[in-house]
């Protein structure tokens, strides 16, 4: 690839509490090659040249955003499942509906169109928690990974960088009880056996990462849960698990096995620095501390939690306790990592009746680089030379933003304000539009698809 150049009226860079104006980036093969803070729009330092090839960028600039916990699937629920009452358990009935519909054609119609949606909010790059597996009766396809190649193929087209974290879901309880009707199609027989087949699907292409995932205490049994992180570990892969979402899972694992959840996973070491626990949103404060020493992250999803009436976890708890932080739009009742940051600080207030718990460089932060090292790709996330080229860019002038001062257009601006988009160096959106992707048409198609 050529050399670009962007020449950005606000960038946010690295290690600054805000904004920096007037900056040209520029990228080479994908790649930053170099990030010019000018001293004004139009007077750039001696021995620095704009060019009149390089695309002006008005608005906040931010390296590409990172959704670190999606069910693609889940897109379809939008506006289906929220009215009404009822908690997650009934929620998930509804969500069963829609996942014993699905094979790999419309699979791939429906996530290549929620993965372009997240192009269009600004995401570079999604961590894709992937446990529809097989057939609806529970046998595999011809090709066993079908559905994982139709989610990879949809990131393509979608033209964001995909971890496919595949998960392990052998039981339906904490005490064992065997996968029935729907959750048959996401169980392999035990972990040896999904271990084979996840080893057996390796797509040669630049946009995938293969990850491994847990999908939950209730899903794997405790002697099988060593053989998950054991796979993780030897082929240095992202490692994911759903934690302590629901009260009901941390009695249930009190239960059988005499411990929290959290507690289960250190002696069966699944705990540790490659590792993402999601939610953690009922850890006890023993819990919090194990995952902060080992250096657990923990990917929060403050919509779906909040959605499904899941709770609100202790973010600054566990940040302070040494767990990195990432954000995730999980059951896509919004695709919108403005808001999710957001969220994490709201939340906060909500929980302790107090203000200022996250500066707005704490929750970029978030967004960005801590998810998409959480995803395994630590060359991204920054807007800085070596890291790839990905850029979101957010107007200023909006009904949202006017008048915002650059600082603060991150707990102001929506995924509607996003305008352009660059992934690994190439315009993937302009003037919020997605260059290849009908989105709003396809979501529309392919959600009628499976809930008709």
């Amino acid at each position: 690839m050529p050399l670009t150049r962007w020449l950005a009226e606000y960038a946010w860079l690295p290690e600054r509490a805000e904004p920096t104006p007037d900056v040209l980036i520029e990228a080479e093969d994908g790649r930053i090659t170099a990030v010019t803070p000018l001293v004004g729009a139009g007077t750039p330092p001696a021995g620095v040249e704009v060019l009149p090839d390089a695309t002006r960028l008005p608005g906040l600039t931010l390296p590409g955003l990172a959704n670190a916990h999606s069910h693609a699937f889940h897109r379809a629920l939008r506006g289906r499942t929220h009215g009404g009452r009822g908690d997650f358990w009934s929620w998930r009935d509804l969500m069963y509906a829609v996942a014993a519909r699905l094979d790999p054609d419309s699979y791939l119609a429906l996530a290549r169109a929620a993965y372009a949606e997240m192009a269009l909010a600004g995401i570079t790059c999604v961590g894709e928690f992937h446990y529809l597996h097989h057939g609806p009766d529970g046998r595999p396809y011809d090709d066993p990974n079908a559905m994982s190649a139709a989610l990879v193929e949809a990131a393509a087209h979608a033209g964001i960088r995909l971890t496919l974290l595949d998960a392990c879901y052998l039981t339906a309880t904490v005490d064992g009880a065997p996968l029935a009707g729907p959750q048959r199609r996401f169980g392999d027989g035990d972990a040896l056996r999904w271990a084979e087949r996840v080893a057996a699907f390796q797509p040669e292409n630049g946009h995938t990462r293969v990850g491994a995932a847990i999908h939950s205490v209730r899903a794997v049994p405790a002697e099988q849960l060593a053989t998950v992180a054991n796979l993780a570990d030897r082929a240095g892969v992202p490692l994911h698990l759903h934690l302590s979402e629901q009260p009901a899972e941390n009695d249930a694992c009190r239960a059988v096995h005499g411990v929290t959840p959290t507690r289960l996973l250190a002696e069966h070491g699944v705990l540790g620095r490659h590792t993402t626990a999601v939610h953690a949103t009922h850890p006890t404060s023993a819990d919090v501390a194990l995952l902060g020493e080992s250096g657990t992250g923990v990917c929060l999803c403050p919509t779906t939690e909040r959605d499904l009436a899941d709770g609100i976890g202790p973010a600054r708890r566990l940040a302070e306790a040494g767990s990195p932080l990432s954000l995730g739009s999980d059951s896509h009742a919004v695709v919108d990592l403005f808001e999710e940051a957001r969220a994490v600080e709201l939340d906060e207030r909500l929980r302790t009746r107090r203000r200022g718990h996250f500066t707005a460089a704490e929750l970029v932060t978030a967004a960005t680089v801590t998810g998409h090292a959480a995803l395994g790709w630590g060359d991204a996330g920054r807007l800085a030379v070596g890291d790839r080229a990905d850029l979101v860019t957010v107007r200023l002038d909006s009904a949202r933003t006017a008048g915002v001062p650059p600082v603060g257009a991150f707990f102001a601006a929506t995924a509607a304000d996003v305008t352009h988009v660059v992934v690994d160096g190439r315009t993937l959106v302009t003037d919020g539009r997605h260059l290849t992707v009908d989105v709003p048409t396809e979501l529309r198609h392919a959600i009628a698809e499976v809930t008709s």
